[in-house]
């Protein structure tokens, strides 16, 4: 008889990770996947678009939990998530990430003693006041299967004294999916023509994490520094909700004027803009590796980073935003780098690695 493995995704880095994974269950005679989105990310250009582009079975539920404070999201979640636990009876239970969907799918499993696997498991900061890192640390601790995707992710694990035999160094699932897909984009990819920048060297900026957006101080310098960066490159942001509702909020919205705005891309218009930018310029964990992925050079506009070794072989450039200046600095002199020769996610054969491990021990 097949087992059943329940997987919570909710936000756009953890549809990208599931459609590793996901192809890999689909060949499998051994585990039928159920599908559940919490509905973190409900916008269409977050949410949905990747499902068809990635090739992700349709969801068996939606569960449209968004908005609200943290508290009050990760509390629904694990409301609804326990409900439809209870209801399919999963083997074992799925969760990617640091999200609250993350946080809430790990809790709801471990009071009903269900397994839960945790795919990109010890990934530290150190910094308690981002949310993301409290969820991952708590997630960490309810999993019974702790996927990780490096060396220091899983020194990490031992130091707080997590047992040997649940930690599982894979890679990263995102290789996986980079791999599959470099092929299929091309760099004359019809947004770059849209935005006449098909021909020329351009910036990839995202901006979207709360330390930033939730701080007016750091988003005025991070958005001044990109319209410096716009009067020698051109730039394209993808505009994340957030960031646009706190644009508006501390009236910084004319900052954005000499910007190539666009909304929320999907998966393959993200790859084309990493393999074809001079430089990406970012809050996000995701783009800083997908960066690297395509051999393009990263300025990562945050206090830390949980991907160190990018920055030690000089592939991605650590900045707290302070001073537009610096961050106008930073940005020329990534242009044109290359960082060291590593390799330190594995071989793009991560997905099958965990599957690998699940088919055993459910």
């Amino acid at each position: 008889m097949r087992k059943k493995l329940l997987t919570v995704v909710g936000a756009r880095p953890q549809f990208i990770k599931a459609s590793a994974i996901s192809r890999c269950i689909r060949r499998s005679s051994a585990i039928e996947e159920l599908i559940v989105h919490t509905g973190q990310h409900f916008d269409a250009n977050m949410s949905e678009v990747f499902f068809g582009e990635l090739e992700i079975s349709k969801p068996a539920y939606n569960l449209g939990i968004s908005g609200g404070s943290h508290g009050q999201m990760t509390g629904e979640m694990l409301r609804r998530l326990e409900e439809t636990m209870i209801t399919e009876k999963p083997d074992g239970v799925l969760v990617y990430g640091d999200t609250n969907s993350t946080l809430a799918g790990a809790l709801a499993a471990s009071k009903l003693h269900i397994p839960t696997a945790h795919v990109e498991a010890g990934l530290r900061s150190f910094n308690r006041k981002m949310p993301e890192e409290v969820n991952r640390v708590l997630t960490d601790h309810c999993a019974e299967w702790l996927f990780t995707p490096t060396v220091v992710a899983t020194e990490n694990l031992k130091r707080e004294g997590i047992s040997a035999e649940r930690i599982i160094e894979v890679g990263d699932v995102m290789l996986d999916v980079a791999s599959y897909y470099r092929s299929r984009v091309s760099s004359s990819h019809p947004l770059l023509t849209s935005l006449k920048v098909d021909h020329q060297p351009f910036v990839l900026a995202t901006v979207h994490r709360q330390e930033n957006t939730d701080d007016p101080q750091r988003l005025r310098v991070i958005f001044t520094a990109l319209s410096l960066i716009a009067q020698e490159l051109p730039v394209i942001l993808p505009l994340h909700p957030r960031t646009k509702k706190r644009l508006a909020e501390h009236d910084l919205t004319s900052l954005t004027s000499s910007l190539l705005i666009t909304d929320p891309l999907g998966y393959m218009e993200m790859v084309a803009c990493e393999s074809s930018a001079a430089v990406v310029v970012t809050d996000s964990g995701g783009v800083q590796k997908e960066a690297f992925f395509h051999k393009t050079p990263c300025v990562t506009l945050r206090d830390e980073t949980e991907w160190l070794e990018l920055v030690e072989s000089g592939w991605n450039r650590l900045i707290s935003p302070q001073d537009p200046h610096e961050i106008l600095k930073q940005v020329r002199a990534a242009i044109g780098t290359r960082g060291a020769p590593i390799h330190p996610y594995g071989r793009g054969e991560s997905a099958q690695h965990i599957l690998d491990k699940l088919t055993n021990e459910l």
